[in-house]
């Protein structure tokens, strides 16, 4: 890890090798905040949070299964899996709930635990969260349908997905990725290419990859959301590409209208573009919501 009060820790589970690091102290005012990552990033993500937010909390981030330092074993990946994870990341490591706060794919994560596995979770911060919404089906297009079918078919080859892999770790794709989910293009460092390419050379890494052509859907979020009974924070950065911010906003709040939200001028990644302003935000919601003592 990149900071100095930090260091790369390990944990087995279910045979496999997760990395971890924690930072800060145990705090008796407010839980421990563990931080997740999104699809194809690791703790290292979160570097410029930790370094801030470690002065306040115990802090705490987890390389979900299949990505960063942690094992890449040829398994199915899932959802699931991933909240399994964490559920158990808490129980056995952390050892007390906590406020969990994932961006993109780790943000659906963190919907996943704190809806189906509450004893854990006390609070959630999501961060241009992935997953998808029930919506109704679209009128039937049959060109639609077969061109999906082809695609499907398409990138069930470990062929072709290989040379998908292989075309986007490419540090040069890594770099023009980047630059078009974050608005301010200087934030895109060599060191964050480099965050991202590492892994992606570790043994199996192309075929987590290729995982996420051929896992299902996980619960809606609209479900999650209606067993969910925790705080919630919301923070988008309005400028994501992937998605439309404002669009997946109002299905937030239609949902759970009890949370809280902000917008800010990011892309995908705000904790890493604008971090200054995400930590504030973070800080001042935990002080406002979760004192202990």
């Amino acid at each position: 890890m990149q900071t100095t009060s930090t260091k790369s820790q390990f944990w087995i589970w279910q045979g496999y090798k997760i990395h971890y690091v924690k930072a800060g102290e145990t705090h008796a005012d407010y839980p421990p905040l563990i931080l997740v990552h999104g699809f194809g990033a690791s703790t290292d993500h979160w570097r410029k949070n930790i370094e801030d937010l470690q002065k306040d909390f115990e802090v705490w981030a987890i390389d979900l299964l299949g990505f960063g330092r942690s094992d890449k074993p040829n398994i199915p990946y899932s959802g699931q899996l991933w909240q399994d994870q964490l559920a158990d990341f808490i129980l056995e490591i952390v050892k007390k709930p906590a406020i969990l706060a994932g961006n993109s794919l780790g943000g659906y994560a963190c919907l996943a635990l704190a809806s189906q596995v509450p004893a854990r979770a006390l609070g959630i911060i999501l961060l241009n969260s992935a997953g998808p919404f029930s919506d109704i089906e679209p009128s039937p297009n049959t060109f639609k349908t077969l061109i999906g079918k082809f695609t499907s078919a398409f990138l069930s080859q470990s062929w072709a997905t290989r040379l998908i892999f292989e075309y986007t770790r490419n540090r040069s794709n890594i770099r023009k990725t980047l630059e078009k989910v974050y608005l301010d293009k200087s934030a895109v460092t060599d060191q964050l290419v480099e965050d991202i390419y590492r892994p992606s050379c570790d043994p199996g890494a192309a075929e987590v990859f290729a995982s996420v052509f051929k896992t299902p859907q996980g619960e809606k979020v609209d479900i999650l959301l209606s067993r969910l009974s925790c705080p919630l924070l919301l923070i988008w950065g309005e400028g994501d590409p992937w998605m439309n911010v404002r669009q997946r906003a109002t299905k937030f709040r239609q949902y759970y209208p009890k949370l809280d939200e902000h917008y800010l001028q990011a892309g995908h990644c705000p904790h890493d573009e604008v971090p200054d302003q995400v930590n504030r935000l973070i800080k001042d919601w935990i002080v406002q919501n979760f004192p202990l003592a």
